[in-house]
C-alpha cells in the first residue's frame, strides 16, 4: 500500500472523531434542555407576535386557562383543564421546535468556536529555533512548522515540506488532500489536521481574518429574514385566522337567536381547531431547520430569502479557470519523435522537468513518473538550469548529459534546427497541441531531439457528472472563458457544458448575464 493510502486511512479514522463530536454538540439530547427553557422564555407576547397564529392560541390558553376557574355548569371542570392544557401544548411545542432549529445552528457556531480554543503553534523565530505560542498570537508572516497528528495553527502558504492534510473540518472532504510548497497546492487552513510528514508554514492572515473566522461570523450573522413566499403565505394564514374568528363570533348570536347558549370554552377551542395553527407553529422552525440543513453540507446561507433565490436559479455561468479546469497547465500526453523510444522520451523529459518547481514541470514529472516508472537522480546529483526569459529553456546537467526542455522555437535554437527541419510527424503533433489550445514544448538530450510534452489546461475530474445532475434538475451550465472559439469548444465537449461563451470580455458577460435574465 502506497503513503497516500495510509494518509488516506488514517485521514478517515481523523475525520470519525471529528464528526462524532460535532454530532454530539449539535444533536437533539444536547439541545432539548435548552430549548425547553426557551419554549416559556418564548411565551413573551412581543416575541410571538411575529407568529399572529400562535399568539392568537396563545390568548384563547390564558383565557380559557381563566375561565377554568370560573364554574361553569355547562362545562365540566375536567373539561375545560383538558382544552386549556392542549392549548398550552399547542403554544409551547411550537416554541420548542423553534428553539431547537435555532439551538443547532447556534451550536453549530459553537462548535466552530471551540475548535480553535486552545490551539498552540510552532512559530520559527530569526536564528531557526521554534518556540510554542498561542495560536490566537499569530501574525501574518510569521513561519510555524507543523508534524504529522497536529493541527494547522492559521492558514497560510506552504514554503516547505510536502505533506497529507486532512480537510474535513472545513470542506466535509474526510479523504486527504496533498499540499506542498510552490505551485496550486501550497495553501492551508486553519483548524486542519496534518496526517503525515511535516510542513514549514508561512501564515497569511492576522487574528479575526482566517477562513474558520469568517465561517464562524457567517453562521452566527445568519438572519431569518422571511422570503417572498413566506410572507405571502402569513398573509394567507392571518386572513383565515380573521375569517374563522368572524364565523365562531357570530356563532353565539345566533345560538341566542335560536334560544340556545354556547359556553365560551368551546368557542374557543372552536376558534384553535379550525385557524391554520401546525402550519402556523411551524413555519419559522421549518426555515431556521432548513438553513441548518445546508450548513451540515458544508453550504453556509446568510438569509431564507438567499435560500429561496437558489431555488430560482435556471442557469449557471461558470469561469472556465479555476472552475471547470485546475486553471493551470498539466502535462496531458508526450509524442516521441521518429527514432526515439517512448522510454527515452520519458526519462529525457523527467530530467529535463526534475528541478522545474512550477505547476508545470511538477505535472510533467507526475505524469512521467506514472508513464515510465524508472530509478531517478536526487535534486542534489543534477546541476539545475532554471527557466530564463532569454533562453526560455530549462533543465539539468547530469553526468555529463544535457537535457533541456522549453518552447518549440527555443529549443530548435539551441541544437541548431529549423522549423522545417521538424520530422513530419512530430511537426504534426505539435501544429494539432497549438491549434486545440495547448502549449507544444520539446525535449532534447545532448542535443539530440527527443519529442514533444502536451501541456493543457485539464478540466477538473468529476465535473461532467456534476453538469449532469444540475441539468437533471433543470439547470443550464454556461461555461464562460476568454479563450478562441476552437479551444473554448474543445474544453467545453470535454466538460460536458451545456453552452459556452468564447473570447469573453466583460461587456459580453454583462450581455449574457442579462440576456438570460431577460
Amino acid at each position: 500500500m502506497s503513503t497516500t493510502d495510509f494518509s488516506r486511512r488514517d485521514a478517515v479514522k481523523t475525520a470519525e472523531p471529528q464528526a462524532a463530536s460535532e454530532s454530539a454538540k449539535t444533536g437533539i439530547a444536547a439541545l432539548w434542555r435548552p430549548a425547553l427553557v426557551q419554549a416559556f422564555v418564548k411565551l413573551d407576547p412581543r416575541q410571538l407576535k411575529r407568529s399572529p397564529v400562535m399568539l392568537v392560541v396563545e390568548l384563547t390558553a390564558i383565557l380559557t386557562t381563566v375561565l377554568c376557574v370560573i364554574p361553569n355548569p355547562q362545562v365540566p371542570t375536567s373539561v375545560c383543564v383538558q382544552i386549556a392544557l392542549w392549548l398550552w401544548f399547542t403554544v409551547l411545542f411550537a416554541n420548542f421546535a423553534e428553539a431547537l432549529a435555532e439551538g443547532r445552528g447556534k451550536a453549530r457556531a459553537d462548535s466552530l468556536k471551540a475548535g480553535s480554543e486552545g490551539l498552540k503553534a510552532r512559530i520559527r523565530d530569526e536564528n531557526g529555533s521554534l518556540r510554542t505560542i498561542n495560536a490566537s498570537e499569530l501574525r501574518k508572516g510569521d513561519v510555524v512548522r507543523v508534524d504529522a497528528g497536529e493541527m494547522i495553527p492559521g492558514d497560510g502558504e506552504v514554503i516547505e515540506g510536502i505533506a497529507a492534510v486532512n480537510e474535513a473540518a472545513i470542506t466535509g472532504e474526510s479523504a486527504p488532500v496533498i499540499r506542498e510548497s510552490g505551485g496550486d497546492r501550497s495553501a492551508v487552513t486553519g483548524n486542519t489536521r496534518l496526517v503525515s510528514d511535516w510542513l514549514l508554514i508561512r501564515i497569511s492572515t492576522n487574528p479575526g481574518e482566517s477562513t474558520l473566522d469568517r465561517m464562524i461570523a457567517l453562521v452566527e450573522g445568519a438572519k431569518r429574514q422571511k422570503t417572498l413566499n413566506e410572507v405571502a403565505l402569513d398573509i394567507l394564514l392571518i386572513g383565515l385566522t380573521l375569517i374563522f374568528l368572524l364565523v365562531v363570533i357570530t356563532l353565539q348570536p345566533f345560538a341566542h337567536f335560536a334560544g340556545g347558549s354556547l359556553p365560551l370554552v368551546f368557542l374557543v377551542a372552536l376558534l384553535v381547531t379550525l385557524i391554520p395553527t401546525t402550519i402556523g407553529g411551524l413555519l419559522s422552525a421549518i426555515g431556521i431547520a432548513g438553513m441548518d440543513r445546508l450548513v451540515r453540507l458544508n453550504v453556509i446561507a446568510k438569509s431564507g430569502r438567499a435560500v429561496e433565490a437558489a431555488g430560482d436559479v435556471h442557469v449557471l455561468l461558470l469561469e472556465k479557470t479555476g472552475t471547470i479546469t485546475f486553471g493551470n497547465r498539466r502535462c496531458a500526453a508526450v509524442y516521441a519523435a521518429p527514432g526515439v523510444t517512448p522510454k527515452e522520451l520519458g526519462e529525457g523529459a523527467l530530467l529535463a522537468s526534475l528541478a522545474d518547481d512550477t505547476a508545470e514541470g511538477k505535472s510533467i514529472v507526475e505524469f512521467l513518473r506514472n508513464l515510465h516508472p524508472m530509478n531517478e537522480p536526487t535534486l542534489s546529483s543534477v546541476t539545475a538550469v532554471p527557466f530564463s526569459a532569454d533562453t526560455r529553456l530549462s533543465g539539468v546537467d547530469y553526468q555529463g548529459h544535457v537535457y533541456r526542455k522549453g518552447a518549440v522555437d527555443s529549443l530548435l535554437a539551441f541544437i541548431n534546427m529549423q522549423r522545417s527541419d521538424l520530422p513530419p510527424v512530430l511537426a504534426r503533433e505539435v501544429d494539432k497541441i497549438a491549434k486545440t489550445g495547448g502549449t507544444p514544448l520539446l525535449v532534447c538530450a545532448n542535443g539530440r531531439l527527443l519529442g514533444a510534452i502536451h501541456l493543457k489546461d485539464v478540466v477538473k475530474p468529476g465535473i461532467r457528472e456534476r453538469f449532469e445532475e444540475l441539468r437533471k434538475l433543470g439547470i443550464r451550465t454556461v461555461m464562460v472563458t476568454g479563450d478562441n472559439p476552437l479551444t473554448a469548444a474543445a474544453i467545453a465537449a470535454e466538460a460536458g457544458v451545456d453552452d459556452v461563451l468564447a473570447e469573453a470580455t466583460p461587456e459580453k458577460k454583462l450581455e449574457r448575464i442579462r440576456q438570460e435574465q431577460g
